[in-house]
């Protein structure tokens, strides 16, 4: 585990990079052909999936990752302890802006993200141990980020 992350135990970090890859396969991205997968680890041991979901209205489109947390968050679920992202690409890949802000409204700052690449089980079978995952957290991804505990912040008199 990286220093900057809280500790997760080897097969619920597999469980969640899996459900990462099953997911990124209902990808809907007839437009770009980039498909991303993303899967949430709740307190409570469930796995909830996203994919990416395009449409012909650009501004329509919802990530995989955002996906996910909706889908959580209208089950009632708001506490996680692992995320996972893929897509197809060969390098590992970190999740855009509007859904780093995303992830960090429901996360902790130091949760593990688990950036994982589009070819990880050919790396897994050619010995690469971690198969290139890449671990991470939003404290590193969203450094000085804006939160929840800033609405709670005194403001100015007279603002």
């Amino acid at each position: 585990m990286s220093a900057t992350t809280l500790e997760l135990s080897v097969p619920d970090k597999e469980r969640v990079i899996r459900a990462a890859i099953e997911a990124k396969e209902f990808a809907y991205s007839r437009y770009s052909k980039f498909r991303v997968g993303a899967a949430l680890l709740t307190v409570d041991g469930q796995i909830i999936k996203g994919c990416n979901v395009e449409n012909a209205s650009y501004g329509g489109t919802i990530c995989a990752e955002r996906t996910a947390f909706v889908k959580a968050v209208s089950d009632g679920v708001t506490s996680f302890t692992a995320l996972a992202v893929t897509s197809d690409v060969p390098d590992a890949i970190s999740p855009c802006g509007i859904c780093r802000q995303f992830i960090r409204e429901f996360c902790a700052q130091r949760m593990p993200i688990f950036l994982v690449p589009g070819d990880y089980d050919a790396r897994l079978a050619k010995g690469e141990g971690d198969g290139g995952v890449k671990e991470s957290s939003i404290a590193e991804l969203l450094p000085q980020s804006f939160g929840p505990e800033d609405l709670e912040k005194p403001r100015h008199p007279g603002a």
